[in-house]
């Protein structure tokens, strides 16, 4: 699942602001009881393990100058959701780059 978030920061400010607020990453899924991983293997992407209901998960956010995109690799047995997450990822996402 590929969330795009676009933005009119540039590249430089949304990097600042995804690396100062990452601690804020869980708070993107639904029910608040996710434990999230952050890594930065390279300075425009960020690399995220999500773990939840007994299940892990994937991901990246990709920092470009006009769009954040979150990359969401949800397994077969968690698509009903995605709706739901996509919906919280786009809201809140937005959020961390104010």
């Amino acid at each position: 699942m590929r969330i795009p978030i676009p933005h009119s920061l540039g590249r430089d400010e949304a990097r600042r602001r995804l690396q100062s607020r990452s601690g804020e990453i869980a708070g993107l899924f639904p029910g608040g009881m996710a434990d999230v991983k952050v890594d930065w293997p390279h300075e425009d992407q960020m690399d995220l393990h999500v773990t939840a209901m007994g299940k892990s998960v994937a991901g990246q956010v990709e920092i470009a100058d006009s769009t954040v995109t979150f990359v969401i690799d949800l397994p077969p047995a968690l698509s009903f959701v995605e709706p739901m997450i996509r919906g919280a990822v786009e809201q809140k996402a937005r959020k961390l780059l104010t």
